[in-house]
């Protein structure tokens, strides 16, 4: 096989690629050896190597202790809708969801007060180093964690008022726009900035998956006459899920 300018295990991983896509090697099917790849193909152990590592970082295959290396079961991608969507009642739109339709989701969360480190106090508008309110949560579809958020709230904004924890209170889980409004901060805006990485070995605990598998990360911030209220990562593993945007048209 003539390779060309493309490093050979990217071109088998690519020829390998594309017989699962196909279907040739179907889900639970187990990956040729490394062995039958070097004779295939004709190349060296390391290359067989490398491709089968290229696989296996696509989450495209994954490894069995003592077994051998198999095709992964491709789960059919499911929508999480995110911001321009604003429920009646004000509940967030997962939670909209899950009240509107058959849902069986679930979330769990945690709040302490923190120090800004220097990046979420950028994203603030803040000192690094002034109190936060963060609160990380985990979603549940059926049991299966399917997104996880940590947010980040100025204390100078919201300590000392009802909503200073924002799953506890009379506006609990409300809400950014609902509880800031409780206490008459106004949000009039909002960014998300959508990105794409290899998950973190703590985020893929909770989430499944193996080193090496995507993850999207949603940096959302809210703002009320242009300073940031309150500012979140949001991880959602990308061979799982979507992201879907509901933007009303002005």
């Amino acid at each position: 096989m003539t390779f060309g300018e493309q490093p050979a295990y990217l071109r088998v991983a690519g020829d390998l690629r594309k017989k699962i896509v196909d279907g040739q090697l179907p889900p639970r099917t187990r990956l040729p050896s490394q062995a039958r790849i070097r004779q295939e193909y004709g190349v060296s152990d390391t290359v067989a190597l490398e491709a089968r590592k290229v696989l296996m970082a696509e989450g495209l295959v994954e490894g069995r202790s003592g077994s051998g290396t198999y095709v992964r079961e491709r789960p059919v991608p499911r929508r999480i809708a995110r911001s321009g969507y604003r429920p009646t009642g004000g509940a967030t739109p997962f939670r909209q969801e899950q009240a509107d339709g058959e849902g069986r989701g679930t979330w769990e969360s945690s709040s302490e007060q923190t120090e800004a480190g220097v990046a979420v106090a950028e994203r603030l508008d803040i000192e690094p180093g002034e109190h936060v309110m963060c609160t990380r949560y985990v979603f549940r579809e059926g049991g299966e964690a399917m997104m996880l958020s940590t947010s980040w709230e100025p204390l100078a904004v919201t300590g000392r008022t009802p909503v200073m924890l924002p799953e506890e209170g009379p506006l609990g889980g409300m809400g950014v726009v609902e509880r800031m409004r409780a206490i008459d901060v106004i949000v009039d805006n909002v960014t998300e900035e959508v990105g794409a990485r290899p998950g973190l070995a703590e985020e893929l605990l909770v989430l499944g998956g193996v080193p090496g598998h995507v993850v999207l990360v949603i940096q959302r911030t809210f703002y009320a006459s242009g300073r940031p209220v309150e500012t979140a990562d949001v991880v959602i593993p990308a061979d799982r899920y979507r992201a879907a945007y509901h933007l009303p048209v002005k």
